[in-house]
């Protein structure tokens, strides 16, 4: 009995003194609930690919396990900040990411700034994130409000094109219009109505009437600039009422796959996409198709090249900064350039903005597929869009 003792009590004190391995915590506070609910789950199979992509499957840096705490945000700007400090102060991590709504983004961007932590935004868009609003601590490796219009402008801009918009009534629709309108203009074409409706909208008809008011009587080229993200995209709806009566031809950016099946009524319909998983030809996004088919039998999503990205940028900032410590990260970080499904990504020094790659498409049918595909017309490089700094 005595000897018995002595061994357990021997065991105990070996067990005291056996360090606790050494955890990377990385939040990823999203909006896993609400509207934008399927862009978060994107977004979250991205990241997580991503961390496992850049560490060969070893979800560890440096011989460190990487932890990734989820935070819901249900969509709302004040549980944002709440989760984001309690995933900095309560639960220690190293760094976060997200979230989906750039109105959520908005009420987090101080939270980061107080916990003097960083924040890598993805995928919210508002120019504001890194603009206005911006601090030192925000990196975003989603593309923004401006990147967006400015390759929506090369793509549907020209001398005699007149354009309205329709959009939601909150940061991410009134940011992109305003860049949109400012990147136009560099093409010769003019805006000649902007509508804004609320986020939940699904009776178009008084926007529609309005906007057929506006350019019915204007002479050349005609086209509404369709700016929406989430449920209830009013482009069939607003497509069923006829614009081509008065000469109006309806345009867009990208989407996710569910929305895209929208874009079939409009074969021939140009924009310019931030993703589509056939258009980038590179090693990254052949893997992330290849393991998203085998393991979820779909291919990639909008959203998920975007998580990718991000996933990636923690890892490849982590192995440069030498640490989790958020100076030296910032110095890893600022001017630093990696590999994503969408090729080269560099963050800006001046406002932490990724800059990349967006794509010029053509609508097309397609055996086989329940959408219209946007298929490459050309890629618009780094070099060819000059994205304001508005911090």
């Amino acid at each position: 009995m005595k000897m018995r003792t002595i061994l357990a009590t021997g065991v105990a004190a070996v067990m005291l003194t056996v360090p606790a391995l050494a955890e990377i915590k990385i939040a990823h506070v999203y909006g896993k609930t609400g509207a934008l609910e399927a862009y978060a789950a994107q977004s979250h199979t991205g990241l997580m690919l991503g961390l496992e992509y850049a560490t060969g499957g070893t979800m560890e840096i440096d011989g460190e396990k990487i932890v990734v705490i989820e935070k819901d945000t249900q969509l709302k700007p004040d549980i944002g900040k709440a989760v984001l400090a309690e995933a900095y102060g309560d639960d220690e991590a190293d760094i976060a990411v997200g979230p989906v709504s750039s109105g959520v983004g908005l009420a987090m961007l101080p939270v980061a700034e107080e916990y003097e932590k960083i924040l890598i935004v993805e995928p919210a868009v508002a120019d504001s994130i890194t603009g206005a609003d911006w601090n030192r601590f925000i990196f975003r490796t989603g593309r923004n409000s401006s990147q967006d219009a400015i390759s929506n402008a090369v793509a549907l801009g020209g001398e005699g094109v007149t354009i309205a918009t329709l959009a939601q009534d909150y940061a991410f629709g009134r940011d992109g219009v305003a860049a949109f309108r400012e990147a136009l203009a560099a093409t010769g074409a003019t805006i000649a109505h902007e509508e804004y409706v609320p986020t939940d909208t699904t009776d178009f008809t008084a926007a529609a009437e309005r906007i057929f008011n506006a350019m019915g009587a204007v002479e050349g080229k005609k086209k509404l600039f369709i700016i929406w993200a989430g449920g209830g995209n009013p482009m069939s709806k607003i497509n069923a009422m006829d614009p081509s009566r008065f000469g109006i031809e309806i345009a867009t950016g990208g989407n996710i796959l569910a929305a895209l099946t929208a874009y079939k009524e409009l074969p021939g319909m140009e924009g310019a996409t931030y993703y589509y998983y056939e258009i980038p030809k590179n090693p990254v996004n052949d893997w992330l198709v290849k393991e998203h088919m085998a393991r979820f039998g779909s291919p990639p999503d909008f959203f998920t090249a975007g998580g990718m990205a991000a996933g990636i940028a923690v890892v490849e900032a982590i192995k440069k900064a030498g640490s989790t410590d958020t100076e030296a990260l910032i110095s890893a970080m600022e001017g630093m350039e990696w590999e994503t499904p969408k090729g080269l990504m560099r963050f800006r020094k001046e406002d932490h903005q990724a800059l990349q790659a967006m794509y010029h498409f053509r609508t097309e049918i397609q055996d086989g597929k329940d959408y219209g595909v946007p298929v490459l017309v050309r890629e618009i490089g780094i070099d060819e869009m000059d994205i304001p700094i508005r911090n």
